[in-house]
């Protein structure tokens, strides 16, 4: 695994919300803040500031950090709860904004716990996702379907990190929240036909019967 490059946890998020979003960060070093990544590192910063604690019976660990290196990931989890009288543990993961249609948050959160059940030999069947715009978590189970399409989402992630291209860009919705939209230009460089027109130039013309 040396001479693997690691991959953080949140690229799995970045891949599972755009492959070229986690293309541009991870690979070509691209990074720009809108007002909802500003939101969402405010928030993170709240959440790390918070010292352990223990209450009830469970012990919250925040800026956990960890290595997983059978499955190639690193990372820092935002809080970890530990049940004192069985040692179970359980992540939680802090998202601005409301619960998502797509499955990208879940994909990260489940790959904390993979890295927490490689790291401890324990297995963890739920985690918790708490939402700074509703004030409230949602549980998440860690069933087969969701791991499944976590360690899918690895190694699509691990490729592209090999192979370091950048994927076309495909225009949805979803991509006006994007802070790099200025960046990536997804309408514009979707349409772009030069590449076909430049070849099309030098390819000689057939014959005309």
């Amino acid at each position: 695994m040396d001479d693997i490059k690691l991959i953080p946890l949140s690229a799995l998020q970045h891949y599972a919300f755009c492959p070229r979003q986690c293309a541009l960060i991870h690979n070509e070093q691209v990074w720009a803040d809108n007002y909802l990544t500003a939101k969402g590192n405010l928030l993170h910063q709240r959440v790390d500031s918070g010292e352990p604690e223990s209450r009830n019976g469970v012990r919250y660990e925040r800026s956990v950090m960890v290595c997983a290196e059978k499955l190639g990931l690193t990372g820092k989890l935002d809080l970890v709860e530990k049940d004192l009288s069985s040692g179970q543990l359980t992540p939680v993961e802090y998202k601005k904004g409301k619960a998502k249609p797509g499955n990208w948050d879940k994909v990260q959160l489940c790959a904390q716990a993979l890295c927490l059940e490689e790291m401890t030999n324990q297995k963890i069947t739920t985690g918790y996702l708490w939402y700074w715009q509703t004030r409230r978590r949602e549980a998440v189970e860690l069933d087969g379907l969701l791991r499944q399409q976590t360690l899918e989402v690895i190694d699509k992630v691990r490729a592209i990190f090999q192979s370091g291209e950048l994927p076309k860009p495909i225009y949805e919705k979803k991509c006006q929240a994007c802070s790099l939209i200025d960046i990536c230009n997804p309408q514009l460089v979707a349409k772009d036909n030069s590449a076909k027109y430049v070849a099309k130039l030098f390819t000689p013309e057939q014959d005309a019967p």
